[in-house]
């Protein structure tokens, strides 16, 4: 072998720079090639300019930062840079336990929500969501073993798919072979993923796996999603996804094979007044005290005071919504009158701050669910919550429009000849509610709805017609044709023919014909026995 091919061998090119370097050597340049490229145009890098003349024409070449973090390219997406110490730290060696902590607590010093800086760290910080990642779960004993799986996190808003991601950020940041990547698809394209699959290849080759977590995922079309697969499967990087929508929907099925699905449900109110005490605690917000008029001890004197049963009441009204509630109580602390003492009753509390929303999407999966519970309500012959799911799709916003059509339907499927006039008081009630409009028709289909509930009902009519259309799906080789007797004849030619001989308006028993295609004279759908 000659000596150039040994030189060649013994070198490696850096991945950001692109000059070779001893291999001896060639991990301590990295290091001090990505701290110094992270801070391109900052007073830092002036400082430091004579050090970078080495480099200063191949930072050009840069589109995306190799930092377990950040990442420079996605500035223009409106992802902020961590601070230069936090990335040069991340950059050079592994957090500990106690940085992540110390990280935590230095978003008190910055102008973020309330919501962003009570964000969990680590697993036992997260409330809720027992079955998914409490102790004991499969998920939580894989995250404990620092090993993160492909999943897509689908639940309401301000459930914890968010701060699950913060968890999985700070486990990479405890790693050294593990970095962790945060993209929006509200903010963001292919292009940036195909940047972070081209770095996540670099960085393979010093053994460091790249984690991609991509908030609100269902925005990429499905076009944008088959963009993820390639490296998704050859383990390039693993995805961690968030969504609010179904993911049957709204993700590709090749996309879920390679996923696994991981549902979080709404929070309950004991577990949203856990978090606002351990945020007013925390945070030393306020003093928690039992009645208003109780006085809080003369240390506390000059913090502001807050009933238990305020925490309460946010709690009950933000609808499961974790960040709702905390956005609340940090409306309702900043405020607070500046007099002493500065109390916050819950009257005032209540005056301040309406129910703003309740979980409803006109065009997502609640939209179906709650129409579904109206109609079986109605099946069941339950007026009580076929009256309040039709109240809730309403107070919802949805189209009053739809749920009329959804109980003429229930009034010929459900009910059908067992109340034929209940299919009239539909039809009736819809041409209503397309006239006088909302909110005027919102007792219309109240009232519509109780009527269906409490009506005899009979599927007699549905069980026939879907008993045909099996008959129809199931019949091999061309349909029989209809028989010439019922053939209309409107020409000579036709008669001719045969159409329509020896037809009469006799009833079937008496008149001798068939009116049944040939093969099935003797096949009967409706079946007043099974009634």
């Amino acid at each position: 072998m000659s000596t150039e091919n040994k030189d060649s061998n013994s070198k490696v090119i850096c991945p950001v720079c692109n000059r070779e370097y001893e291999k001896e050597i060639i991990e301590k340049h990295v290091d001090k090639c990505i701290f110094l490229n992270s801070f391109k145009g900052d007073n830092l890098f002036k400082r430091n300019s004579s050090q970078l003349e080495e480099h200063g024409s191949q930072n050009k070449r840069i589109k995306i930062d190799v930092s377990p973090v950040s990442s420079t390219s996605l500035e223009k997406s409106g992802f902020p840079q961590s601070k230069p110490k936090a990335i040069y730290k991340e950059s050079s060696k592994s957090m500990t336990r106690e940085d992540c902590k110390e990280s935590s607590h230095n978003k008190d010093c910055k102008n973020v929500p309330l919501a962003e800086s009570m964000r969990p760290v680590f697993l036992e910080d997260i409330v809720g969501q027992v079955e998914s990642f409490g102790a004991g779960s499969m998920l939580y004993s894989m995250l404990s073993k620092k090993k993160v799986p492909n999943m897509i996190l689908w639940g309401p808003p301000g459930c914890g798919k968010t701060s699950v991601a913060n968890i999985i950020a700070n486990i990479c940041k405890e790693q050294p072979n593990m970095r962790f990547v945060k993209l929006s698809a509200t903010m963001c394209g292919v292009n940036d993923v195909k940047e972070v699959v081209k770095v996540a290849n670099n960085e393979m080759k010093f053994k460091r796996h790249t984690v991609l977590f991509m908030d609100e995922i269902h925005r990429f079309n499905k076009l944008q999603q088959d963009s993820f697969l390639l490296h998704v499967e050859n383990g390039t990087i693993t995805l961690v996804g968030a969504t609010t929508e179904n993911p049957s929907f709204s993700l590709n099925n090749a996309l879920l094979s390679r996923c696994r699905v991981v549902v979080l449900s709404k929070l309950s109110v004991h577990e949203v007044m856990m978090i606002l005490e351990r945020a007013v605690v925390r945070k030393e917000l306020a003093v928690v005290v039992d009645s208003i008029s109780d006085k809080p001890d003369s240390e506390h004197e000059q913090k502001c005071t807050i009933e238990r049963q305020s925490l309460q009441w946010l709690a009950e009204v933000c609808d499961g919504d974790a960040r709702v509630a905390l956005g609340a109580l940090e409306l309702a602390l900043g405020a607070a009158p500046d007099r002493r003492p500065r109390l916050i009753p819950l009257e005032e509390l209540k005056n301040g701050i309406k129910r703003s929303h309740m979980l409803y999407d006109k065009q997502g999966e609640e939209h179906y669910n709650v129409v579904s519970a109206i109609h079986k309500s109605i099946r069941a012959s339950d007026d009580n919550a076929a009256l309040y799911w039709t109240t809730r799709a309403l107070h919802g916003g949805e189209d009053p429009m739809f749920v009329a059509r959804r109980l003429v339907r229930a009034a010929a499927e459900d009910i059908g000849l067992g109340d034929p006039s209940a299919l009239v008081e539909a039809v009736a009630c819809m041409q209503g509610c397309q006239l006088i409009g909302m909110p005027e028709c919102d007792v219309l289909l109240a009232q519509c709805a109780v009527r269906l509930a409490r009506a005899d009902k009979s599927t007699e009519v549905y069980r026939a017609m879907r008993s045909a259309q099996r008959t129809l799906a199931e019949s091999r080789g061309p349909l029989p044709p209809v028989p010439l007797h019922l053939r209309n004849a409107p020409t000579g030619l036709m008669k001719d023919l045969g159409y329509g001989k020896g037809y009469n308006t006799k009833h079937r028993e008496a008149s001798g014909l068939t009116y049944m295609p040939e093969g099935l004279e003797h096949v009967t759908f409706l079946d007043d026995t099974n009634n």
